[in-house]
């Protein structure tokens, strides 16, 4: 996969040198992640107010040593350097959410070889689940894989929900030249479906499209593109289809399926290869039996076009906190809905998915 670097400016991305390939010993990394833990440490708990009760499913968290691993790969920003515990919950409390569901944001621990991803992953799940030991009730973890590896991953998927109980898995909608629907990652899913797991997705660099447009950086319209991807994959493989009982989530209200949505229900099913093989109905069950998070999309135009293509059963709340607040989303979902929807959306839905919260 090709590696990507980070512009303070505008978030666009070049290729960098392979991780795995740099002179980068186990003792530096280890003392590199004992340093950024000065800064990032666990905090005490924050006494929340006004009863928070909000869950959020899009919160990302900053490790010590996955940060280290990012300053090493040029693949930082001033969210992620100014990430702590402490500013977490003060943020989840003013924009009343009870608890957040965390994982670690793109490109998680794909481009950093094998052997440190392995280890890196194992670390950023260790120490989510020790953030919901330090905090009871305020956060679940949402744990990384080290893929495209797929023996480690299944090795990782065995610890995660025996050893550490987690809430589900975090995974990137593509993981360079593959996306979710490809038939390398059946293991996965196989294994996934086995375990009825909830599996949040988000988007991420492809190797095909980075820096497509001079000065745009990709998370203004590439991510959203290949959240729109992932989906299309995942239903026209027959993957979705095939793996019922996994309950799928994906960020920024699908990215960009309510505009695209019409091809798939029309065109796609009426052409070679897929007519006869799927109809709009079937499509259209798996648009509206896929879940899809508020971060990012709670300006009212965004938002009602996604309740308008899917039940408001669909919808959870979600944030992508620290690149956006809490507040920002509490204000925007109720700008929206009221009543029983926004009820819904800000905790009952996630509740359907992670029953064991609602004791949080």
């Amino acid at each position: 996969m090709r590696n990507t670097k980070f512009f303070r400016n505008c978030l666009c991305c070049k290729p960098q040198p392979n991780f795995s390939a740099t002179a980068v010993s186990r003792r530096s990394f280890v003392a590199g992640g004992l340093a950024a833990a000065a800064g990032a440490g666990f905090a005490p708990r924050v006494a929340a107010q006004a009863k928070p009760h909000r869950i959020d499913v899009h919160h990302h968290i900053v490790p010590p040593a996955w940060l280290d691993a990012m300053n090493r790969i040029g693949r930082t920003n001033p969210p992620l350097l100014n990430w702590s515990v402490q500013k977490t919950l003060e943020d989840m409390d003013e924009g009343g959410v009870a608890t957040a569901i965390t994982s670690i944001t793109t490109p998680q621990v794909t481009p950093l070889g094998k052997e440190i991803a392995v280890r890196l992953a194992r670390d950023a799940n260790e120490f989510a689940k020790k953030l919901t030991a330090d905090h009871p009730g305020r956060f679940g973890v949402f744990a990384t894989l080290p893929l495209p590896h797929i023996d480690e991953a299944l090795k990782e998927i065995a610890y995660v929900f025996d050893v550490l109980k987690v809430d589900g898995i975090g995974m990137m909608t593509n993981y360079g030249d593959t996306w979710l629907g490809y038939s390398s990652f059946a293991p996965v899913w196989q294994e996934l479906n086995r375990r009825k797991a909830t599996v949040y997705t988000h988007p991420t660099d492809a190797n095909c499209c980075v820096n497509l447009v001079q000065g745009l950086p990709s998370f203004a319209v590439e991510w959203g593109t290949d959240t729109t991807r992932t989906i299309a994959n995942l239903i026209f493989s027959g993957t979705s289809q095939k793996y019922t009982d996994i309950s799928w989530i994906f960020s920024h209200g699908g990215g960009a399926l309510t505009s695209f949505a019409e091809r798939f229900l029309t065109d796609m099913v009426r052409r070679p290869p897929y007519e006869g093989k799927f109809t709009r109905e079937m499509v259209e069950g798996e648009i509206k039996r896929f879940h899809y998070d508020t971060a990012q999309v709670t300006q009212w135009g965004t938002l009602s076009a996604l309740a308008k293509l899917v039940p408001v059963s669909q919808i959870v709340y979600g944030t992508d906190y620290p690149f956006r607040t809490t507040v920002d989303h509490s204000k925007g979902v109720e700008a929206l809905f009221s009543g029983d929807d926004l009820r819904k959306i800000d905790r009952e839905n996630a509740l359907r998915l992670l029953p064991h919260l609602r004791a949080a």
